[in-house]
């Protein structure tokens, strides 16, 4: 009986499966052993002599002969189905074409979400699990910014910088991605689980190149790192310590030929370390979303600007303030204006900036409220910043 293409095409996305599934079969190994059949399913009908030819490990060649592959290949198939996820294979179309690029790019992606976000231009935002209110503010307000413009944020959903972009970009009504070093139904950390929903109901995206069921082993975040920094145009590190994950996104980026951003710190701040040296080496100094947007490829902002004007005339552009600021009552709104988040104010400078528009104690009033809303912080000496 012959096969039809959809079997075909079904059968091909079962053999990149059963590969990456079998024991010893890394990305690299799947890959060239593929690339020497005339197609994938004909790894199902191989010899055991073929299959080692094919450079399999013995291990690997037998669990693939033995039909063992192909079972493991089609129950992962089915409780992918069950979590209503996916995978995409190397030669998919769907496959992020800016990672096929890279030296040893996944041969096969596990998602939840929608992948057609996955070819458009997106900036990798990284840093530290215990960012700075700064760190904090700037990765949010950056992510948001970008966002709002049609630059997709990447990001690995763990705590801190990471979550702070994904949460940017979903404020702004974009699109994002966390890459994850878990398998698509193991959330990681657990009080992310709000977030991922909120990255797939807004239309994104969650990856991975690992099995379903595959718990967060710490050896799993530098291998995800290079998928972040590979499918991005670019990778802006916020707040790092000198050895960190993040400094080894920053090297993958490097090695891929992709533009490195960093948001310059108090050089008193261990956090401030892996940036402000970024800078040193050659990185773009990070302070606006113009200084992301000035240096992307020409084509890439072109494109860009053409997805804005499209949704300025449907519509369907939005505002990408952190907070709504309209909706604060008078004086809170005056004060927060004056307020920063990279700078502190003295309240008798607050004062004298607010005189002849508020009297001394409507000024404590607002910045009482401003603290019981969490939107200001107060430091020692009576300063002021903002919290976003």
């Amino acid at each position: 009986m012959e096969r039809g293409p959809a079997d075909t095409a079904a059968l091909n996305r079962l053999a990149w499966m059963a590969l990456v599934l079998s024991p010893q079969m890394g990305a690299t190994r799947t890959l060239r052993a593929i690339s020497q059949l005339t197609s994938p399913a004909q790894l199902f009908q191989a010899s055991l002599t073929e299959l080692e030819g094919l450079g399999l490990p013995a291990v690997s060649a037998r669990f693939v002969f033995e039909g063992k592959a192909r079972a493991a290949a089609e129950g992962e198939r089915q409780r992918l189905d069950e979590q209503n996820a996916g995978f995409l294979t190397h030669d998919c179309p769907a496959y992020p074409e800016r990672l096929r690029e890279i030296y040893d790019p996944p041969a096969v992606l596990w998602y939840r979400g929608d992948t057609s976000i996955l070819g458009l231009p997106g900036l990798a935002v990284v840093g530290t699990r215990h960012p700075t209110p700064y760190g904090a503010g700037m990765a949010q307000m950056l992510s948001r910014e970008l966002a709002s413009r049609g630059v997709v944020i990447l990001s690995g959903m763990a705590r801190g910088v990471d979550t702070k972009a994904h949460e940017g970009a979903l404020e702004a009504k974009g699109k994002t991605v966390a890459v994850w070093g878990t398998g698509v139904d193991v959330i990681y950390p657990k009080e992310n689980k709000r977030l991922a929903e909120g990255i797939l109901m807004g239309g994104g995206c969650i990856l991975s190149e690992f099995p379903l069921g595959t718990f967060p082993a710490p050896q799993n975040f530098p291998i995800r790192n290079r998928v972040l920094s590979g499918m991005s145009v670019g990778v802006l590190v916020v707040e790092a310590a000198e050895h960190s994950g993040t400094r080894i996104t920053a090297r993958c980026a490097m090695e891929q030929n992709r533009d490195v951003y960093a948001v310059p710190g108090n050089v008193t701040n261990k956090g401030s370390w892996t940036p402000n040296t970024l800078i040193k080496q050659g990185a773009k100094l990070t302070a606006t979303w113009e200084d992301v947007w000035e240096d992307l490829p020409s084509q890439v902002r072109q494109d860009l600007e053409r997805g804005m004007e499209q949704r300025r005339e449907s519509g369907t552009a939005v505002s990408a303030s952190l907070f709504a600021e309209s909706n604060l009552p008078p004086a809170e709104r005056l004060v927060f204006e004056q307020l920063r988040h990279d700078e502190a104010v003295q309240l008798d400078d607050l004062i004298e900036r607010l005189d002849g528009q508020l009297q001394s104690p409507e000024i404590f009033t607002a910045l009482f409220e401003l603290e019981l809303l969490g939107r200001v912080r107060q430091m020692p000496g009576k300063n002021y910043v903002r919290t976003f």
